[in-house]
């Protein structure tokens, strides 16, 4: 376990950038993390990604010094905590409906007395070689990042609830599956799309959490950071496509 820079950047109010990966390969990793950014999302839930798999690419994160999120696609405490267990350094969980499926991810990313996370000399706690467990849970429990995704109709009506949790760190604006989840699939830039990212996202800073979307060009950082948005991230198919095009 080590620091989450990430997560200090974003209590001190200072944008984070990230890339969603959904390459399962260690050598991107490697590039990315030399490329400066601050944060690798390995996605689990859109790609086959398995917890071995993940392992590696974790290595790759602490050899470079860049921190790796993993987006987990089923809510489940067996199921994060082997990712957790493998090195992940925070969780971003998509599809939670209310307060309810967040406190889930809440209690399967950290240990008692705040979650119920079981613990073991794992490789995350370094096979229990490194530093006492009990040092171990107390730091986790402090640097893991919690992201939720919000993405669907109930979560707009829950949103109020989902961000009191005190645990959640930063929450996660799809601007595809919210325009799915509105009736405009595919029209990410729908004035209606705007509007509700950018109203949940004022709520979400006045209670003291990160607001976080995608962004695909300098336009669209410009756009969100002006509205107070601190997590950005985008893929890495995006870049190379960009890449090709110029």
């Amino acid at each position: 376990m080590r620091k989450n820079p990430v997560k200090a950047k974003l209590k001190r109010g200072e944008p984070v950038i990230g890339i969603l990966n959904n390459i399962q390969h260690p050598v991107v990793i490697e590039v990315l993390a030399l490329a400066g950014i601050d944060f690798v999302i390995l996605d689990g839930e859109h790609t086959t990604l398995s917890p071995e798999t993940a392992e590696h690419m974790y290595r790759a994160c602490e050899l470079r010094g860049i921190i790796p999120i993993t987006r987990i696609g089923e809510n489940t405490q067996q199921v994060i905590q082997k990712f957790m267990d493998a090195g992940s350094m925070g969780v971003f969980m998509p599809l939670i409906n209310n307060r309810e499926e967040a406190a889930r991810v809440v209690a399967s990313v950290k240990y008692p007395p705040i979650g119920r996370r079981g613990l073991a000399g794992s490789r995350a706690a370094d096979f229990g070689m490194g530093m006492p467990l009990g040092d171990y849970v107390k730091m986790a429990n402090e640097e893991t990042l919690i992201t939720i995704q919000i993405e669907t109709r109930d979560s707009f009506k829950n949103f109020s609830e989902i961000i009191s949790l005190e645990q959640v760190d930063a929450v996660f604006f799809g601007p595809n599956d919210i325009s799915t989840s509105l009736g405009y699939p595919g029209q990410a830039r729908h004035p209606e799309v705007l509007e509700l990212i950018e109203r949940l996202g004022k709520e979400a800073i006045a209670v003291g959490k990160a607001p976080a979307t995608i962004c695909r060009n300098l336009g669209d950082y410009k756009y969100w950071r002006e509205r107070g948005f601190l997590w950005f991230s985008t893929g890495p198919s995006h870049l190379r496509a960009r890449g090709t095009e110029e």
